[in-house]
């Protein structure tokens, strides 16, 4: 059954974003970023907490990020305009003592900003409202993750979004010796439930052309859930231990968007094979970049596309999804997940 996704370009709402790993800002340090077109001025202050500004400075409106940090607040390098962490105007040193203008009332922009579980997130939305909690881990407590792979990818959102939950494309994009081929595709048969702000695959035994889950030893079994805006979870639970994969998709500018696998592990011997561990994550992701670039060539003439029950179903829930989130922020009242319990059958 045919489907025509349903491509806006409009960026969700009121919701966390990915916007660096923890480890990448250091105390006393700004970092300068694009998020859902926006700049973003990074910095994590003297007692290690990060905040995140608008990348601009009211007053001439050169990027912030151009001046100083000295842990407390941000200083403009063109006229020296000083800011603190809630984004408050501190002082502009050109005036005179007997100018009144009250500076505290100049404010720059303050995004809600967390660190969570090794990654520092960003909600962008509404002034004044509750953002509540970004997206956790199950089962690592407050561990950062053991590393993390960043990727731009050069196409809208969605593209990137879909192309992350899409069950069918491994034997052919990711095909290797260690992972899957088209020799080994056969039926599969997955349990799908709803989940807060998207959905689940229900735990389950990896599927027997899954040979990289073996190396975990002990029983092995996985859940993957996906939520708005573009946050993948995969669970793994190999006896008493756990190994997490946060794959977490966020729109930088026009046709760009950034990918950022985080791995996260219980299991202490596993962690001499970080480099391994890493150039796989590079491979993987690498090998879904460029097929994404490959892809713009055909969807710069705006073809109809054609999703298929049931290997494209969870890419049909993702344009529900994000259809039903921004009614709700639009017409207000609550959100009302489409997600049905079922079981989807595909080849791969």
């Amino acid at each position: 059954m045919a489907d025509q996704a349903q491509r806006d370009g409009a960026h969700l709402r009121n919701l966390w974003y990915f916007a660096l790993a923890g480890a990448r800002l250091r105390r006393g340090r700004m970092a300068a970023r694009v998020l859902l077109g926006e700049p973003v001025l990074l910095a994590r202050d003297a007692r290690g907490q990060p905040f995140a500004l608008r990348n601009i400075c009211p007053h001439r409106g050169i990027p912030l990020t151009h001046g100083r940090f000295d842990g407390q607040e941000v200083e403009c390098g063109y006229h020296g305009w000083r800011f603190n962490g809630e984004g408050r105007c501190t002082a502009i040193p050109s005036l005179t003592d007997d100018q009144p203008l009250d500076v505290s009332k100049i404010k720059v922009r303050r995004y809600p900003c967390r660190e969570v579980q090794g990654n520092i997130w960003v909600f962008f939305g509404d002034e004044g409202g509750d953002p509540g909690d970004p997206p956790i881990v199950p089962d690592i407590g407050d561990a950062a993750p053991r590393l993390v792979e960043t990727q731009l990818f050069d196409c809208e959102i969605d593209h990137a979004v879909v192309g992350l939950m899409d069950p069918a494309h491994g034997p052919f994009v990711h095909a290797a010796w260690w992972w899957r081929t088209r020799r080994s595709m056969h039926e599969k048969a997955k349990a799908f439930a709803p989940a807060p702000l998207g959905f689940r695959m229900v735990r389950h035994k990896p599927s027997s052309n899954s040979a990289g889950y073996k190396i975990l030893g002990g029983e092995i079994t996985t859940e993957i859930s996906f939520r708005l805006p573009g946050v993948r979870i995969e669970h793994i639970r190999a006896g008493r231990h756990v190994l997490c994969n946060l794959t977490a998709v966020t729109p930088t500018g026009e046709g760009k968007t950034e990918v950022n696998h985080a791995i996260y592990w219980t299991q202490p011997w596993l962690t001499p094979f970080t480099p391994v561990f890493r150039r796989f994550a590079k491979t993987f992701l690498g090998q879904d970049r460029a097929m994404v670039t490959k892809q713009q060539e055909g969807l710069r003439y705006n073809p109809n596309l054609m999703l298929i029950n049931d290997a494209d179903t969870q890419a049909k829930w993702y344009y529900r999804l994000k259809k039903e989130w921004q009614r709700c922020q639009s017409e207000g009242g609550d959100f009302v997940n489409p997600v049905k319990e079922t079981v989807l059958r595909w080849r791969s």
